[in-house]
Parts: structure tokens; sequence; C-alpha cells
């Protein structure tokens, strides 16, 4: 049968290896889905799959060994699932049982966050269904992760945008004891930002982090959560054959608003300036950067952005990463 390759992966499946079989992927928002739609799932990779499902790097399913005959029936099954993204998250998707209307933008995914983890600064799964409400669906090929501190445990800085929790500590001297739990912890640990002069706890903002570990570790309490929501964000971190690398930090001490905002901004970037002629339209956005260069990025991304008095750009990004050059780090056996 002939197969619109470009249609069936704006659908959200797969060309897989085996003649005649496709994969169906599952966006699953911030990594959290509903019980309920475990039965329907079930019921594709039984009925159409091959029995099996394959979670994903990305936080989603992947139903495989289906043929692609039976999209069309496998699409009105799951309309419940893509009825939640419009019920539950706020996507507006315009026929439900045509399946999912683009797959470029890769899922948003996100650690469990602050609703279970000590370390998390935010509600991670709930930062990532904001922002697939703004992006969703899009057919360029982005890929954000939402991490709740610096131990960066969903790997944000291995994606287009990783959005890092961070909090400013506040310090309140008269309940300090100088036990120096927080500094021994913060030298040990994180940055060293934390030092005694006078028996009480200094913090360097240039070193801090914000990663939170000072007011978990302080038994008295003279630590404390600035209740304002902040966010680090880097950007461009990639894998793949060409030049893989770890994303730089572009953002510090940036509010919810400006962390979707400079995201959304992105695409109109994107649109300007993406390779007319790349497969698909599916050329990495890092690459994109890399042409144009960081200003011109860093121009869109930041357009009609109001910062707030905290909040930090970076001036220049040297991204760095490595290129399959062999003949620079290999030689042969007899040389």
């Amino acid at each position: 049968m002939d197969i619109n390759t470009k249609k069936i992966k704006k659908n959200a499946y797969r060309v897989t290896k085996t003649r005649g079989k496709t994969a169906l992927r599952i966006r699953v928002p911030g990594g959290h889905l509903d019980v309920k739609y475990f039965d329907i799932i079930k019921e594709v990779a039984e009925k159409y799959g091959d029995g099996s499902v394959h979670m994903t790097i990305r936080q989603g399913f992947e139903v495989p060994g289906i043929d692609f005959d039976k999209i069309p029936e496998i699409n009105k099954m799951i309309a419940p699932i893509i009825q939640g993204l419009e019920l539950d998250y706020g996507v507006n998707i315009d026929d439900i049982e045509d399946g999912y209307p683009a797959a470029g933008t890769r899922n948003v995914s996100a650690c469990i966050g602050n609703k279970v983890c000590p370390f998390a600064n935010y509600n991670t799964t709930d930062l990532a269904i904001k922002i697939e409400k703004a992006i969703f669906p899009n057919d360029r090929h982005v890929k954000i992760a939402c991490t709740g501190c610096p131990n960066d445990c969903i790997k944000a800085h291995m994606q287009d945008f990783g959005i890092i929790g961070q909090v400013e500590p506040v310090y309140e001297a008269s309940r300090c004891v100088g036990c120096e739990a927080c500094v021994k912890n913060c030298k040990k640990r994180v940055t060293g930002a934390l030092r005694m002069e006078n028996y009480k706890v200094k913090r360097d903002e240039d070193r801090c982090l914000g990663c939170g570990e000072c007011i978990l570790k302080c038994p008295t309490g003279a630590w404390r959560r600035n209740p304002e929501k902040y966010y680090r964000v880097v950007i461009m971190g990639r894998t793949g054959k060409k030049n893989p690398r770890l994303a730089e930090t572009f953002l510090e001490w940036v509010d919810e608003e400006t962390v979707i905002k400079i995201i959304t901004n992105t695409y109109t970037f994107i649109e300007e300036y993406i390779d007319k002629e790349a497969p698909l339209g599916k050329e990495h956005i890092g690459y994109i950067v890399d042409r144009t260069g960081y200003h011109v990025f860093k121009e869109y991304a930041l357009k009609d952005v109001v910062l707030g008095p905290k909040a930090q750009v970076a001036k220049y990004i040297d991204f760095g990463g490595y290129k399959y050059e062999r003949s620079t780090y290999f030689h042969g056996c007899g040389e």
C-alpha cells in the first residue's frame, strides 16, 4: 500500500524497520497520566499491536507492531486520551478522532517535582502542562524538559530548553546558631556559595545556584524560601551524530511567564531561519542557532519579554560539544 510518511509522522506514528508496520506515540505532558487511560493503551497494544508498550525517554508511550491500515480505527480509539489534552491541559485540538495533529515538538518531559521530591523547587508537571498548552500542536522539532532543581534528574541539559527550578534562600541571622551545617553541605555537594563570617553565614550570590539545600539542612530554620518562584533556562543541548553537547545557561532568576514567552517566541525564530529544504521541516533548532548566531536567537527569544529585577541574561554563549572527527583522536593499530 502507498504510505504518505509525512502525514503519518505528523499524526504521531513512526516509520519502523518492519515493512507495513508502524508504532503509535502517545503524549504524556509532564510525565503524568491518569490511570484511566491505561486501559485504552492496553487495548490498542493487544488488539492492534504486538502486545507490548515501550516507555520512551521522553516519558511517552510507544505502541509497536501496528498495521498502517488500522491507523483510522486507532485514532478513534485514543480520542479520549487526546480529549484529555483539551479537558485536563487546555490544549486546543480541532478533531479529537483524527489522532494527534502534530508530533514535531516532542512531549514536554518533567521530573517528579515538589509533589514528591524534597529537593524540587516547583511543581514541574504543572509548568510542563502550561508549556504544552502554549506550544502544542506544532510541527517544529523542539525538545523541552522541566526539572525541579540543579540535580537535573530529567537531564534538562540535553534538551533544546531545560527549565531548572531555583529558590532564593532568605537568611534570618537571629535564628542561626553557627552550626555550619549549611556551609559544609554547600561546600561538599554544591558550589561553595556559603561561608562563615563573624559567626554568621554569608551567601555569595554569584556562586549560588538557588538549589535550596541550605534551607533543607538548617536545623533552626535560619534559612527560609522566598515565596517567589524562579527558574534557570538552559538552551541548545542535544545528542545526535553532529556535534552533541550539553545545554548552556541562557537565563537565570526569571519567572514562569518569561519561561513560557521565550519558548513561544522561539517558534517565530525557527519559522524565520529554518532551512526550508530540511527533510520534513525537522532541522534541529540548535543548528539554526549555530548558523544565525546566538545574538539573533536572543533578539527573537526576548522580544516583548519584561525581565524582573533579579533576572540575568547571558551576554554570549560559546556552545561547545564535540564532533566525530576520528582522525583527531584515534590512530591506527600500527601507529
